[in-house]
């Protein structure tokens, strides 16, 4: 197919299609429309970018149209699921513009808004809902939605789900929908676990599979800097300084660490601001909105709070924090150099563990990053850790509980801190690295996670001269 006027989708699409001049189908578009509107199930592997929103909403859209009947009370006709907010309001922006000529009526269930409002706007039924697994399951068992006239299931960006710990929600929800329905799975990657929960939800579904997640756009200039830990800070506000940046996407490992590089630039004078799972969705839109318009030039997210953030304009991606997933990097790299323009990726990496990092990086992108060393003589390490010779992973770590309903991770128990005074260490919650690392299967079945970062921050918060007050006086 080379045009959108090849899959005969009806009039009232193909004219919002023009107005938003959409001409040449990519890749995923050009096989996945034709087996959506045949009726097929479908697992699609494509990475963020490709224009697998349009490739499951088009075909949808026109199938909703051939059929038209008025949804049931507290139901919808489709339900698409997806890890996060920002993703989840995109997805929805996307099928009220291809549908803006059908009287369409769509909702918005996400976490970090009050959930009243939902109730209310599913009340009389409406053909697109667009949601989190963790709050959709919150309105299902408030009686606030009914999925058993669910047609069309989405599951986008299945991995991310999994490695936030949606899993068990999902097989939840599944387990609620019509065995009669459309089925279409949408992942980055397709690991032993994906493989396994698709087989499960969808029948003889046709595979399309575009972008290797081994590829990284050409026009990316990649390249690493060797840097102490305690002078990262220093050298972010360096290149943000030196380098011509128009908007920077700096991405950091935990909350509680984006919210430390916001703070450390602020005092180099430079202004940034930072969205991750503990702002509140009010900040995170006034802030994605901010950096789309140029209002705020640099911008630190979690891995998480990034799925969703699709920024024309990004001429920097640094990585303050290296992933511990070599296929992170990957996705996050390819912010930039949209659009046909040319785009920079900066890692800083320092230590024997981030090293590591590196060369599974270089492995799965099978070429040598061009490297420039600003430590301090005598402070250089150069063997990875144990764990990371002969390519092996960090230790495995715990399985994830139950994901929240804001789409940003599974919860836990919570650990009251008795300890006074503000410490910020001290908040921190031992499931950050969960919500925040992406697991990845290792050689023995289990999940690997750099815990590394966890324990660190307990002993900086936890003076060993002071008591355990939860133990009982002896």
């Amino acid at each position: 197919m080379t045009s959108f006027q090849d899959f005969g989708l009806a009039d009232p699409i193909s004219r919002a299609l023009r107005e938003e001049n959409y001409l040449t189908p990519t890749p995923i578009q050009a096989q996945t429309i034709p087996l959506v509107l045949a009726g097929r199930d479908v697992v699609g592997i494509a990475q963020t970018g490709t224009g697998k929103t349009a490739a499951f909403a088009l075909p949808i859209l026109h199938r909703i149209l051939a059929n038209r009947i008025k949804p049931q009370p507290k139901s919808c006709r489709v339900l698409v699921l997806s890890p996060t907010r920002e993703l989840s309001g995109q997805i929805l922006e996307s099928f009220n513009a291809y549908g803006r000529h059908m009287r369409l009526t769509s909702t918005l269930a996400i976490g970090g808004v009050p959930m009243g409002r939902q109730v209310r706007s599913l009340m009389p039924g409406v053909e697109i809902l667009v949601a989190t697994p963790g709050r959709l399951l919150d309105l299902v068992q408030s009686n606030g939605l009914k999925l058993n006239q669910v047609e069309f299931l989405v599951l986008d960006e299945a991995d991310r789900m999994l490695d936030m710990g949606f899993i068990n929600d999902i097989r939840k929800i599944v387990a609620k929908l019509p065995v009669r329905r459309q089925t279409l799975f949408f992942s980055a990657t397709m690991p032993k676990d994906i493989a396994e929960l698709a087989d499960t939800m969808l029948r003889e579904p046709a595979r399309v599979a575009v972008t290797p997640v081994a590829s990284t756009v050409e026009r990316i200039n990649q390249r690493v800097l060797q840097v102490d830990h305690s002078a990262k800070a220093t050298v972010l506000a360096e290149l943000l300084r030196q380098e011509a940046v128009g908007r920077a996407l700096v991405f950091t490992r935990t909350k509680h660490g984006a919210d430390k590089v916001v703070k450390g630039l602020a005092r180099a004078g430079i202004t940034a601001d930072a969205i991750h799972g503990n702002k509140s969705q009010n900040h995170r839109e006034r802030v994605l909105a901010a950096f789309r318009t140029g209002a705020i030039r640099t911008l630190v997210a979690t891995d998480i709070a990034a799925r969703g953030i699709d920024v024309d304009g990004v001429s920097h991606v640094v990585n303050f924090d290296l992933p511990n997933v070599p296929e992170t990097y990957v996705h996050r790299i390819g912010r930039t150099a949209r659009a046909g323009a040319d785009g920079t990726a900066i890692s800083l990496v320092a230590g024997a563990e981030e090293l590591g990092y590196l060369r599974d990086i270089e492995k799965l992108i099978r070429m040598a990053l061009p490297k420039e060393d600003r430590r301090t003589p005598g402070q250089r390490d150069t063997a990875p850790p144990a764990a990371h010779r002969g390519g092996g992973r960090p230790a495995p770590r715990a399985h994830a509980g139950r994901a929240n309903g804001a789409g940003e991770g599974p919860k836990g128990p919570r650990r009251k801190h008795r300890r006074g005074g503000n410490n910020d260490a001290s908040k921190f919650n031992r499931n950050e690295v969960n919500r925040q690392q992406p697991n990845r299967p290792s050689q023995s079945g289990g999940t690997a996670e750099g815990l590394q970062g966890v324990s660190f921050l307990y002993r900086e918060s936890r003076p060993k001269t002071q008591p355990n007050r939860n133990q009982r006086p002896r």
